[in-house]
């Protein structure tokens, strides 16, 4: 067993996660779903799947706490996604708290604490949008640091091919997750239903997959897909549907897959 502890300075929480691989084997996949926190389409029918997942929430929206409060009541994991800059587009799509490479030491790490203590039950942590942040080994490392003092796991979306994270995760002791696909880059559910069976063939090769989506245009699209599919891969693939900490050992040094062959 993988058991993950951390202590909260003072106002904060005290949690330990336990992270439980499959006791038989089998094939795994966790679904991380993004964006959660402004009230974006789809917010509800994603917590209502027939599966437990893991709510990525953007800290300082509107619905940031009682989003990150009903998941948790739900038994789904909560992770704050965290706004960082990307190569291209404007800094004002990023939303409150974000992460830009314009930013001090100082600032980035007070950034970073400030958007942890505003989602409750935050257990880990990945990038919303990122291309720019999560190459740079300077900003990464302030970013891993508070993580690994307060207890989280990071998440690489592999927003970019030049992703520094796995090389500063190792460095600074933080446990790793990374992306395998991406489901919902077009808004139509007959792509969807293709990044699906991307995630299936993934499967074929390897233990375990991640696949992340996101609340918001495609969201009550993504929601239906998902609910439809669950069944039969449960059912004819035999794939078990775990949460992220449960796939933290197995995937540290898991070599770059492309989020989109």
């Amino acid at each position: 067993m993988l058991t993950v502890c951390a202590s909260i300075p003072a106002g904060g929480v005290r949690f330990a996660v336990a992270a439980e691989p499959v006791s038989e084997p089998g094939k795994q996949m966790a679904i991380v779903i993004d964006d959660f926190g402004n009230g974006n389409p789809g917010t509800q029918e994603m917590l209502k799947l027939p599966v437990k997942i893991t709510v990525a929430v953007m800290p300082f929206m509107p619905k940031t706490q009682k989003d990150a409060e009903e998941a948790h009541r739900l038994g789904h994991d909560v992770i704050v996604h965290m706004p960082m800059e990307p190569n291209k587009g404007a800094k004002s799509w990023l939303g409150p708290g974000a992460i830009t490479a314009d930013l001090s030491d100082e600032e980035i790490r007070k950034r970073v604490e400030e958007a942890i203590d505003n989602v409750p039950y935050a257990i880990g942590m990945n990038n919303h949008m990122g291309s720019k942040i999560t190459a740079d080994e300077r900003i990464m490392r302030i970013v891993l640091t508070v993580c690994k003092e307060r207890g989280l796991f990071f998440l690489d979306s592999r927003t970019t091919f030049k992703t520094v994270v796995p090389k500063m995760t190792k460095e600074v002791g933080v446990p790793l997750v990374s992306n395998d696909v991406f489901l919902d880059d077009l808004y139509t559910e007959s792509h969807i239903s293709k990044q699906i069976g991307l995630a299936r063939k993934h499967l074929e090769s390897h233990d375990s997959c991640i696949v992340i989506g996101h609340v918001g245009p495609a969201g009550k699209k993504l929601a239906a897909v998902l609910s439809q599919s669950i069944p039969s891969m449960e059912s004819d693939a035999h794939i078990t549907f775990t949460k992220l900490p449960g796939l933290l050992a197995p995937l540290i040094g898991d070599p770059f897959i492309l989020p989109n062959p």
